[in-house]
């Protein structure tokens, strides 16, 4: 089955770190754009930030520009969501998705209705 697994998340302190992780089996995305959104209980899905195929383009919502950080390893098959300098209206779960109707574009949405195959995602809660 296609599919994408996130980890890492959990419990940390404000102004902590935390690298979440999100692997893909079934297929490879490798060609084509992944995203992370988050969602908090009583919001809306946010878009947190995006990367191309290759890696060499990234998005960050507002929100987070300055302190998350996105990157991917294709040969791991899995994408990465560096957290830095955490705050409290951080907490959320954090989803990844990617667009496999995007094929080595230098688009990468900031739409979660763009994405086509999501996780199930990962606890993120901070708190001291």
């Amino acid at each position: 089955q296609v599919q994408l697994v996130e980890s890492g998340g959990g419990l940390v302190q404000p102004g902590g770190s935390l690298r979440l992780s999100c692997t893909a089996s079934g297929r490879s995305f490798s060609n084509n754009p992944m995203g992370w959104f988050r969602q908090a209980p009583g919001k809306e899905r946010e878009f947190v930030s995006a990367i191309s195929w290759h890696g060499g383009n990234t998005d960050y919502g507002d929100s987070v520009k300055g302190r998350f950080f996105i990157s991917r390893d294709n040969a791991k098959s899995t994408v990465y969501l560096q957290m830095n300098s955490l705050k409290a209206e951080d907490t959320a779960v954090y989803y990844c998705a990617a667009d496999i109707d995007n094929f080595r574009s230098l688009l990468i949405p900031r739409w979660g209705s763009e994405y086509d195959v999501w996780g199930h995602g990962t606890q993120v809660t901070v708190s001291s």
